[in-house]
C-alpha cells in the first residue's frame, strides 16, 4: 500500500489492561500491513471500539462511547469489537452507523477491518465465533512502532480465558477456556518491547496465574523473563490460589519483578465466598497477604471487592468491612454487584434462590467501603513521606517556560507528582526512573515531591 493512499486507523479501548495490550497488537498488525494511525480528531477511515461487559454500567458507557464517535465521525467506518460485541450482539446491531461486530477471537481477523473499508461486502458486518469453539490464543501486546509515543509502560498479554467459573461472572462465555501463549513467544515479544525502549513490562490476562504451558507455570515465565532488558516487571491481578510460597519468594529475590500486587478479595464473608464459587476462605486470602507483605519489602497489595451481592446479609457485610480493616492493604476497588444474564448467579435469582439487595442498601454499603479504601489508601501512602523512592516518569507535552507537573509510578505502583524541570542529569525524565523525594500526601491522595539531583 503506497504512503499517498494509506488508510487511516483509530482505536478506543474500554475496560480491562488485557483489552488495552489486544487494541495495540490488532492496531499494530494493521501498520505492518500499510495502514497509518491516526486520532479520532485527526480523521481515520476505521474506527475500532474495544468494549468491555463486565458489568451494566460498562456495558453502558460502551454504548454511550459508540454513539458518541458514530455521530460525531459519519464519514469513518466503526467496529465494535471485544467482550460486549462477543456476549450481546443483537444490542450492538440494533445501533445505526456500526459496520462491524466482532467477537473475542474475530477481533483479530484483520480481513474484517480491510473489508469493510474497502466497500466490498454489505455492512454491517457480523463474526462472533461461540467461545466454546475457541482454541487458539492471540498474542497481545502494547505498540512497538507508530501508534505509542510513550515508552513507559507496555503491556504484554501471556493468557487468555478462564476455567474458573465463578457464579457472578461472564468472563467465560465471553473469553472461553484459559489457555496460554508459549513461553518463548512472550520472551521473544518482551525482548522486543525492551528493545523499542519500553522500560516496564506488565503481564497481562484474564487470570494470568493459571499461565501453563508444556508443564512451564507462571513462576517459570517470570524467570525467563528477568533476564530482559527493562527496569521493571509487573504482575497484574492475579488470584489468592496463585500467591503462594514460590511466587513470594521469587518477588523478595528479583531486582525486575516489583513489589505490588492486586489479589481480588470480593468478599469477606465465608458464606458469600462461598456462594460466589470462589476458591479460597478469608483465612486462606489473609494468609496470602501476610506471606506477602512479610516477605517482600514495601509489597503495596491492592484489592477488588463486590458489594450487595445477592443474599449478602448485614452480617456478611460487616464481616467484610472488619476482614478489609484488618488487612495491611494499599487500595481498594469497590464494585457494586452487577448481576449478568446466562450466568449461575442470575439463574439462582431467577429460581429464587438468591434474593437481590435493595439498591438504597448498595449505595450505603458501598459509601462505607469507599470510604474505607480511602482510609487504607492514605494510611499506607503516609508511610512514605520523607523517603526517596524511584519513580519512572511518563510522557508528557512539553513544559511551558521549563517547568510543569509530572507524574510517574514508584515500583510499588503508588503515583507521584512532582513540579519538575523536563531534564535531569541532562536527560528528559519522562520515560526515565529517577530518584525523588516524598514531600507529602495531597488531598487528591496523590504523593507529593521533587526530583533529586
Amino acid at each position: 500500500m503506497s504512503d499517498h493512499i494509506k488508510k487511516r486507523v483509530a482505536a478506543v479501548t474500554l475496560g480491562c489492561k488485557l483489552n488495552y495490550a489486544e487494541t495495540s497488537s490488532i492496531v499494530d498488525n494493521l501498520c505492518q500491513q500499510g495502514w497509518q494511525v491516526s486520532s479520532i480528531e485527526e480523521g481515520a477511515d476505521l474506527i475500532i471500539i474495544h468494549t468491555c461487559a463486565v458489568t451494566k454500567q460498562a456495558e453502558k458507557k460502551s454504548r454511550q462511547k459508540i454513539r458518541g464517535i458514530i455521530r460525531k465521525n459519519p464519514a469513518s467506518r466503526v467496529a465494535v469489537i471485544g467482550c460486549y460485541a462477543q456476549l450481546n450482539q443483537d444490542d450492538l446491531a440494533s445501533i445505526d452507523g456500526i459496520d462491524a461486530i466482532l467477537g473475542s477471537n474475530d477481533k483479530f481477523d484483520l480481513q474484517s477491518y480491510n473489508d469493510i473499508t474497502s466497500g466490498s461486502i454489505l455492512t454491517p458486518l457480523v463474526k462472533v465465533a461461540p467461545a466454546s469453539t475457541f482454541d487458539d490464543v492471540y498474542q497481545g501486546y502494547s505498540l512497538s512502532s507508530e501508534m505509542s509515543t510513550d515508552r513507559t509502560r507496555a503491556f504484554l498479554k501471556i493468557q487468555d480465558g478462564c476455567d474458573y467459573g465463578c457464579a457472578y461472572c461472564t468472563i467465560p462465555m465471553a473469553r472461553g477456556r484459559s489457555r496460554s501463549i508459549s513461553l518463548d513467544q512472550v520472551v521473544d515479544r518482551a525482548h522486543l518491547l525492551a528493545a523499542s525502549g519500553y522500560r516496564e513490562i506488565v503481564l497481562t490476562g484474564v487470570n494470568i496465574g493459571d499461565y501453563r504451558y508444556d508443564d512451564l507455570v507462571l513462576c517459570d515465565l517470570l524467570r525467563k523473563l528477568e533476564k530482559v532488558n527493562v527496569s521493571r516487571i509487573r504482575i497484574s491481578s492475579i488470584e489468592p490460589d496463585f500467591v503462594d510460597s514460590e511466587l513470594v519468594s521469587l518477588v523478595a529475590q528479583s531486582e525486575k519483578i516489583v513489589p505490588h500486587f492486586h489479589i481480588p478479595l470480593q468478599s469477606g464473608s465465608n458464606s458469600i465466598l462461598k456462594a460466589m464459587r470462589r476458591r479460597y476462605d478469608a483465612a486462606m486470602y489473609r494468609s496470602r497477604v501476610m506471606q506477602a507483605v512479610e516477605h517482600i519489602t514495601d509489597c503495596a497489595i491492592g484489592a477488588d471487592v463486590i458489594v450487595g451481592y445477592p443474599g449478602e446479609t448485614e452480617e456478611d457485610f460487616l464481616q467484610m468491612y472488619r476482614f478489609i480493616e484488618e488487612l495491611p492493604l494499599a487500595y481498594l476497588h469497590v464494585f457494586s454487584c452487577s448481576v449478568r444474564p446466562n450466568t449461575p448467579l442470575a439463574r439462582q435469582i431467577a429460581n429464587k434462590e438468591r434474593n437481590p439487595i435493595k439498591s438504597d442498601e448498595i449505595a450505603h454499603r458501598y459509601a462505607e467501603l469507599i470510604e474505607l479504601g480511602r482510609r487504607k489508601e492514605s494510611q499506607f501512602k503516609e508511610r512514605y513521606t520523607g523517603k526517596k523512592c524511584m519513580v519512572l516518569f511518563e510522557g508528557g507535552k512539553p513544559a511551558h517556560n521549563g517547568i510543569q507537573q509530572r507524574s510517574g509510578y514508584t515500583r510499588n505502583y503508588l503515583r507521584v507528582l512532582v513540579e519538575s524541570a523536563d531534564n535531569f542529569a541532562g536527560q528528559s525524565i519522562s520515560g526515565n526512573e529517577v530518584p525523588v523525594l516524598i514531600e507529602c500526601l495531597g488531598d487528591d491522595l496523590n504523593l507529593k515531591g521533587r526530583v533529586l539531583s
